[in-house]
């Protein structure tokens, strides 16, 4: 077998509570992260040389080098022996836009070599290539929902599968500060942080309405002051309020997408079809998280 696919599906924060800048800078945190049944596309090709390709309606948003391209570059240092090849990467989802696109594109892509290469695998630190590329980057290296600490690379598992929540995403496919997640950061002014601080502890979810009760409980701490630097999202998150049916509205990671929780996947389906109506130039779109 010489070709390769896996699915980046787009990393939606549920919740987001930042708990202090600490001395390194980094600011630690605590997140419950689900997957949506949208992604973008990525394939290996090991017939083909080394290097990266990119298709797809977001392509030509990425700027600078590709984080694939570091990661294959990573990963043939790491093993040499490892066989690599072409990477295609079709990209369905808007950049920069919190919800961990070219991360989730790094951990597929992790997953792809892993499976590409058996007999090999057990030799690679896998964890360490995933936390090296990026905080966001283990978590969806593992592709599935966690709770989260750290910087992002302390994954817990969940006690039970997460509840299904049927959503909208939307994202204003405005342009955005190229340094939008440190200037957030900084508009945020978090205390310094403290290893006496709130530790993560694994949420019992046992159903829908406990999950959309921690959520509405614990929120997005970054919402705030990701809105005075993308002003958008506070026209998004009215938009979808004004839905039928919608139980929730929140925003994801540092922004700017944000997501309605809807009562089913048709309510959410009729939104997103009535949002589009009048706001053409956004990105929206009915999905499940999981």
């Amino acid at each position: 077998m010489s070709e390769f696919a896996e699915l980046a599906r787009a990393k939606v924060n549920l919740t987001l509570q930042v708990l202090g800048k600490r001395d390194d800078g980094y600011h630690e945190l605590v997140s419950l992260v689900a997957f949506a049944t949208l992604a973008d596309g990525v394939t290996l090709d090991t017939r083909a040389p080394m290097g990266v390709s990119v298709t797809g309606p977001f392509g030509p948003s990425i700027a600078g080098e590709n984080l694939l391209q570091v990661c294959l570059r990573r990963l043939a240092q790491a093993e040499p022996r490892l066989t690599l090849g072409l990477v295609t990467l079709h990209k369905r989802l808007p950049v920069a836009a919190g919800i961990g696109g070219g991360s989730a594109d790094a951990g597929a892509l992790l997953r792809i070599v892993r499976r590409a290469n058996p007999g090999l695998d057990t030799g690679v630190d896998w964890s360490a290539l995933a936390r090296a590329l990026g905080a966001d980057v283990p978590v969806c290296f593992a592709n599935t929902a966690h709770w989260i600490s750290g910087i992002g690379e302390r994954l817990e598992p969940l006690a039970r599968p997460l509840p299904a929540l049927d959503v909208v995403l939307i994202n204003p496919l405005t342009a955005v500060p190229p340094d939008k997640t440190a200037r957030v950061f900084r508009a945020l002014g978090a205390r310094q942080f403290s290893s006496g601080a709130l530790q993560s502890v694994r949420p019992n979810i046992p159903d829908r309405r406990e999950l959309i009760a921690l959520m509405q409980r614990c929120g997005n701490d970054l919402e705030a002051p990701a809105t005075a630097i993308v002003p958008d999202i506070e026209t998004i998150m009215e938009a979808l309020k004004q839905q039928s049916g919608v139980d929730l509205v929140q925003m994801s990671g540092g922004g700017p997408t944000c997501f309605g929780v809807f009562q089913s996947l048709a309510d959410a389906a009729w939104a997103a079809a009535a949002i589009r109506h009048a706001q053409p130039s956004w990105w929206v779109e009915a999905t499940t998280l999981s």
